[in-house]
């Protein structure tokens, strides 16, 4: 936050996605903190992985992390970008927070205890996704995609009654607590993008599966990156 309040600039990666300060100021943040709370779990981080710096082996269990998800969000100041902290153990997300500064909202999930928000000074409070409407699905879309060919092609047979843009990972934020049925995913994601959000779905009685409704599976080296998915609500 302290960068997102200054006229601050941005680089490319070699992938072409912009980067800030901001994003490895909080990943030189939350990478100590995870390593002296969890010495023996390994960390896969985004910024980190695009310099080249991954763990070897990631095992069973291993974190993920996106120190700010939805850069080009911050870069237009719609203050939708995310904090992504997901932990993975035998394929499966089983813990998730997803933090939006900007908006002081605050996902978090285990899927032994469910999943909860907490927005501005409101207490925490259990959240969950909910069984579609019978007028039609709200649909969580793109900001910077949300008309592409696979998208209508995906939609095409099913009721929609509207399409909701948002921005970074918040949508998995947004398909936990209710507000919407289902967010198809067809352009590039990486796990850090991810896990976070898929633990919070889970722990709130969703579900993600790839596009051809096989499983979505995590600890794919070298380049951690993901295929096309849905993310769904209650179903």
């Amino acid at each position: 936050m302290e960068v997102y309040r200054t006229d601050f600039d941005n680089t490319r990666k070699d992938d072409g996605s912009p980067v800030t300060l901001a994003d490895t100021a909080a990943e030189a943040v939350i990478l100590p903190g995870l390593r002296a709370l969890t010495p023996d779990i390994p960390v896969v981080s985004e910024e980190e992985h695009s310099a080249g710096d991954s763990p070897e082996a990631v095992g069973n269990r291993f974190w993920l992390v996106d120190p700010l998800d939805g850069t080009r969000e911050f870069l237009k100041r719609n203050d939708e970008f995310t904090v992504n902290i997901g932990l993975v153990e035998d394929n499966i997300p089983i813990f998730g927070v997803l933090y939006a500064p900007a908006l002081d909202l605050m996902y978090a999930a285990t899927l032994q205890n469910g999943a909860t928000l907490i927005a501005g000074d409101e207490p925490e409070r259990a959240i969950s996704c909910r069984m579609p409407p019978e007028d039609g699905l709200d649909v969580l879309v793109s900001r910077s995609h949300s008309v592409n060919e696979r998208l209508e092609k995906y939609l095409v047979d099913k009721t929609v009654r509207s399409r909701i843009p948002q921005g970074s990972a918040l949508k998995f934020g947004r398909l936990a607590e209710g507000i919407a049925d289902i967010y198809p995913r067809f352009g590039p994601t990486c796990e850090w993008d991810t896990g976070a959000g898929h633990a919070i779905v889970l722990a709130a009685g969703g579900s993600l599966t790839r596009i051809d409704g096989g499983v979505f599976d995590y600890g794919k080296k070298p380049k951690y990156l993901n295929p096309g998915f849905v993310a769904f609500g209650r179903r």
